[in-house]
């Protein structure tokens, strides 16, 4: 934290730091500490399947549906015997 004696007592920056100071300092207190709930592994493991599956249902609902492309046999010409004969058709 900051050394209080390397800052004066007149600066409104170092009131800003003590209060702040204290603020965190009676958030950090030992009785709620052990009030917190602490998942067993069998549920942190339940509660990481639950959010990877969330993850692929909003990715799925993303998904822009219909823009596979499909490939059909393109008819030949004289000037496409030396091309491939696949031409891609994005629906």
């Amino acid at each position: 934290m900051w050394n209080s004696s390397t800052l004066s007592s007149t600066d409104p920056k170092s009131a800003d730091l003590k209060s702040w100071s204290g603020t965190l300092e009676r958030m950090q207190d030992e009785r709620l500490d052990k009030q917190r709930y602490v998942m067993s592994g069998n549920k942190s493991d339940e509660v990481s399947k639950l959010a990877l599956g969330a993850k692929v249902e909003r990715a799925l609902a993303r998904r822009m549906t219909g823009q596979d492309a499909t490939f059909r046999v393109k008819k030949r010409t004289i000037g496409d015997v030396e091309k491939g004969g696949l031409e891609v058709e994005a629906n």
